[in-house]
């Protein structure tokens, strides 16, 4: 059998703040593998039931849970302790009534809300690559790992409502001024705001966009934002 590359642990000082485990502990941790998201911005699933939630105490729990299938993740049961859980992934527990979607909040990159079971099929897509396949269709690359070929209209940076895990395409909010967007990383991950301009980037400059946000205007690079609506957010993110 094949084993999958990337190591199993992480020495604990070296783990992101947002996975919430405790600093003075074992000396490693249990990290994420190779998947849909990048091992930076990420929960492996067994610190995300232990550290994050809080809802098992200890590794043994979290693996009874999750060999039982008892993690499902954008309608997936997911029975790996190193599958990465990321932004805007919906979690649904067994024997649990929350549901939980991973966004960015109060600075931190990543934080479980509790959301309603109307939006546990629901899920927003940032569109990270497009190219154009045999027979002149369009696949589009999404930010956690899928890649979907459809006639849907869409560029890069617009944000795609998904059905999961149909994977049906219900909208395409376009990256324009006018749109509610929330900011992914920095000081001001989380909040939400109206994005006023859109400037082109330089060799050297990155695209910029002018956001409007609760009390006052910033420039943020467009990488890392994302489209959540038109006129308020589609789905709720906070």
């Amino acid at each position: 059998m094949v084993s999958i590359s990337g190591s199993k642990k992480l020495k604990r000082q070296m783990a992101p703040l947002f996975w919430r485990i405790t600093r003075k502990d074992k000396r490693f941790v249990t990290t994420v593998r190779p998947g849909p998201h990048s091992k930076h911005f990420s929960i492996p699933s067994a610190v995300f039931l232990r550290d994050t939630l809080g809802i098992v105490s200890t590794m043994r729990e979290a693996k009874a849970s999750i060999y039982g299938g008892g993690v499902t993740v954008d309608g997936i049961q997911r029975r790996s302790l190193h599958h990465g859980i990321g932004l805007m992934d919906v979690v649904q527990l067994q024997n649990m009534s929350e549901t939980y979607r991973l966004v960015p909040s109060g600075g931190m990159l990543l934080r479980p809300i509790t959301i309603g079971d109307s939006e546990r099929d629901r899920k927003l897509c940032r569109v990270s690559g497009k190219i154009t396949i045999g027979g002149q269709r369009t696949q589009l690359n999404l930010h956690d790992g899928r890649s979907l070929i459809t006639d849907v209209e869409a560029k890069v940076g617009d944000t795609i409502l998904l059905q999961v895990p149909e994977q049906k395409i219900l909208d395409v909010m376009p990256f324009t001024a006018g749109s509610q967007a929330m900011v992914l990383r920095g000081t001001n991950a989380g909040q939400i705001g109206v994005i006023k301009e859109i400037r082109e980037g330089t060799f050297v400059l990155p695209k910029m966009a002018t956001m409007e946000l609760e009390d006052k205007t910033v420039q943020i690079p467009t990488r890392i934002i994302m489209v959540v609506g038109r006129e308020a957010p589609a789905i709720q993110v906070k």
